[in-house]
């Protein structure tokens, strides 16, 4: 079941509303994180919201509600849900102001949740593996605009989601402006080459994702070489697994890429790692409410 809140007030989605003239619906000029919540508890709440933090001053963007005030607004909302597992998507707009994008007369920002089910591919792409193209939309460089700024502007990854949905496959993989691999749309890329599992770093465009990091805990623990290394189409072709990962992905294999068959799909090293993180979401390790 939807369940949304404003400010920490929780509401239906039919009657939430901010201000039409708020610089989030204007502009794109917010930030955002998606959370994962598994039977009730928020996977690595604290990592999510310093993220958060993190992309609201990187764009100069007040906090509108102090941490205690957020958590206390996230429980009331997976509650409000009656839903044990779900996703949440945080925002935070700069707030309202007068027409034009100069952001110095926007008054506070507004903080919007909302609890939901997402899936990003079906059941059998999940069983099977993804099928991927190459898209010719680049991930924009670190001097226009961080790769750890999750804002609300996700033209460029709409843009590249396009072409894959043109193309008939299930996500497409971004390249930055020098010809490397910086992520999928929506998620972050890993190949396996030898047992090593292989990612972009985050200067080639890649997000510093949450899932990401505890995959590399994970891979550390089932004596997996983990690396981030610069890579190629080529490397992803000739890899012998490939697979995504993201809050909102979680793990999905990956069997062609470009018309290219990814051999073991899914791998044995996928497949470890899955039910390594299936099992971690027992840990409370991973859970720091």
């Amino acid at each position: 079941m939807q369940a949304c809140s404003i400010n920490g007030v929780l509401c239906t989605s039919e009657n939430a509303h901010i201000p039409v003239n708020d610089h989030g619906f204007l502009y794109g000029d917010g930030v955002f994180e998606g959370l994962r919540f598994y039977n009730g508890r928020i996977l690595k709440r604290g990592a999510h919201l310093q993220r958060l933090k993190n992309s609201a001053r990187a764009l100069s963007i007040p906090m509108p509600m102090e941490t205690g005030a957020l958590n206390v607004a996230l429980d009331q909302l997976i509650e409000a849900s009656n839903c044990r597992d779900g996703y949440i998507r945080l925002i935070v707009t700069r707030g309202s102001g007068p027409l034009g994008i100069d952001p110095r007369h926007c008054k506070a920002g507004n903080v919007v949740m909302i609890a939901d089910q997402l899936s990003m591919v079906s059941d059998s792409v999940r069983e099977l593996g993804a099928r991927l193209i190459i898209a010719s939309t680049r991930r924009l460089a670190g001097d226009q605009l961080d790769a750890r700024i999750k804002s609300l502007n996700y033209l460029n990854q709409i843009m590249a989601r396009l072409e894959a949905n043109d193309a008939g496959a299930d996500e497409a993989v971004v390249l930055n402006r020098a010809g490397y691999v910086a992520e999928g749309t929506a998620d972050n890329l890993f190949i396996v080459q030898s047992g090593k599992i292989i990612t972009p770093p985050v200067t080639d465009g890649a997000l510093e994702g949450i899932t990401r990091g505890i995959l590399a805990e994970l891979a550390g623990t089932l004596d997996i070489p983990f690396l981030e290394k610069s890579i190629t189409p080529y490397d992803i072709y000739v890899a012998d697994e490939c697979f995504l990962s993201g809050t909102g992905a979680e793990l999905i294999p990956v069997r062609e890429v470009s018309g290219r068959k990814i051999p073991q799909s899914p791998g044995p090293v996928y497949l470890a790692l899955k039910q390594a993180f299936t099992s971690a979401l027992d840990d409370s390790r991973f859970f720091d409410d």
